[in-house]
């Protein structure tokens, strides 16, 4: 049998048969893909359609009616398009709210890989639906349209919306997750400083987007490099979203430590926990060997070899991603889209007892003596919270700091520098935070990796 729709109308009235339990699929409740014509104009025939097999024959295809009033005309296509009604009401009623999550940079690559996690059920969990609101630019909208008709073709059960545009503000729309990954990288010559001058206003015009239309308790993870600079231009822009919902990707980098000190004690990476990364997702960051653990134990009590631990394990940890470029031509993007969903897992479930996980955060308040009113990584606990009528505990985004770490010389020292840094980097983009005249006085030229 098959379903045909008018490519112009996303309105359809009531299917006239029943849909089974067993047939409830991602065109089982409000599903919507948008084609603002705000975003891009665009000329179709009047007699366009789309075709699409379904396999049942106990489903109908829904009569299409003329939208009534521009606020429900929509050009939109495919299976996002379409509403069914379902009179399986005891089975819909028991759904979860669906979770808006807003993902700028969604043509590249890193999103080519995280959109199909989300998708799966991977971070949210099997019985959570989601809605995904992509951000591209007027060059990449065309790959927009490519990336949702892949996600349309997967038939993930969990993915009841999609929706594309060019407009931050249209959508970031109610967002509850944003996912900054879009960012300019630093080309042949440019220094340091006009990469984070030409990022930051990327990120400060998204801070006020953010601030404008999305859900005031949104939580934002930012990976555009600089990203720990760009997050915090993009908190001191949206006034209205606590600062304590931005983070900044760093565990990329706790996953890339645990990797090698797996490695060197010859044990699976499963053994290795309370691995933090201090400081700037730059040359400058700190993977602390000192508090870390391997079956439980401190490091460097399974780990005898403390100069390996001081040079050779740091620097490794520092330059993997420029190792990484060169080996292989191009920036991480898998590892990244999963350390992404680890980074968004770690703040929806329960941490583990007695473990932690990094994220670059807000500083004001730590209880480390780290300067304030930076984006520093640092060791962080999902803080738990009892569902209403649910006896369980689980994560719903917030965090708490570490304060059961210890501190040497050589710790505070690598703590020291990279601190000094993240100043030097604030003080470079006081224009776009709000704070006076910037003044770049970077100490050196720590090459961010995946930034050439």
């Amino acid at each position: 049998m098959e379903v045909v729709a008018e490519l112009s109308v996303c309105t359809y009235t009531k299917a006239t048969t029943r849909l089974h339990s067993s047939q409830l699929s991602i065109s089982s409740t409000h599903l919507s893909y948008l084609r603002r014509r705000a975003f891009r104009p665009i000329t179709r025939p009047r007699d366009a359609r789309i075709t699409c097999s379904v396999t049942s024959d106990q489903v109908q295809a829904p009569i299409a009616v003329q939208a009534e009033g521009p606020k429900t005309k929509n050009d939109c296509y495919g299976v996002f398009c379409l509403t069914y009604d379902l009179k399986a009401e005891e089975e819909t009623k028991a759904w979860k709210k669906t979770i808006n999550i807003s993902v700028s940079g969604a043509a590249g690559m890193i999103s080519n890989h995280l959109l199909f996690k989300l998708a799966s059920g991977e971070v949210f969990g099997p019985d959570q639906p989601i809605a995904l609101k992509l951000l591209g630019s007027e060059r990449s909208f065309q790959a927009l349209e490519g990336v949702a008709m892949e996600l349309e073709d997967s038939l993930f059960p969990l993915l009841r919306e999609v929706k594309i545009g060019i407009n931050p503000y249209e959508v970031f729309q109610d967002a509850e997750w944003a996912l900054l990954i879009g960012a300019k990288p630093r080309g042949p010559g440019m220094e340091r400083a006009g990469l984070l001058d030409i990022n930051g206003q990327i990120f400060a015009e998204q801070g006020k987007a953010l601030n404008a239309v999305a859900s005031p308790n949104v939580k934002v993870i930012v990976v555009g490099n600089p990203c720990n600079t760009n997050a915090l231009i993009c908190l001191k822009n949206a006034p209205k979203i606590p600062a304590k919902n931005f983070h900044a990707l760093t565990r990329l980098d706790e996953n890339r430590a645990k990797c090698q000190l797996a490695l060197k004690a010859g044990v699976f990476y499963d053994k290795v926990s309370n691995m933090t990364i201090w400081g700037n997702h730059s040359t400058t960051q700190v993977p602390d060997f000192l508090n870390a653990r391997i079956n439980g134990l401190p490091v460097k009590e399974v780990i005898k070899d403390h100069k390996w631990l001081e040079e050779e394990f740091t620097e490794k940890v520092q330059k993997r991603g420029g190792v990484l470029i060169q080996k292989w031509g191009r920036s991480s993007a898998a590892s990244t889209a999963v350390s992404i969903a680890d980074a968004m897992k770690s703040l929806v479930t329960p941490t583990p007892k007695g473990d932690w996980f990094s994220s670059g955060v807000y500083t004001t308040g730590n209880p480390y003596g780290i300067a304030e009113d930076l984006v520093f990584s640092m060791p962080c606990r999902s803080k738990p919270c009892l569902r209403k009528f649910k006896r369980i505990l689980q994560g719903d985004g917030d965090y708490e700091l570490v304060k059961d770490v210890i501190f040497d010389d050589y710790l505070l020292k690598r703590i020291n520098k990279t601190e000094a840094e993240l100043l030097a980097e604030k003080r470079c983009v006081a224009h776009l935070t709000g704070e006076g005249v910037a003044f770049c006085d970077l100490p050196e030229d720590t090459m961010l990796p995946g930034e050439m």
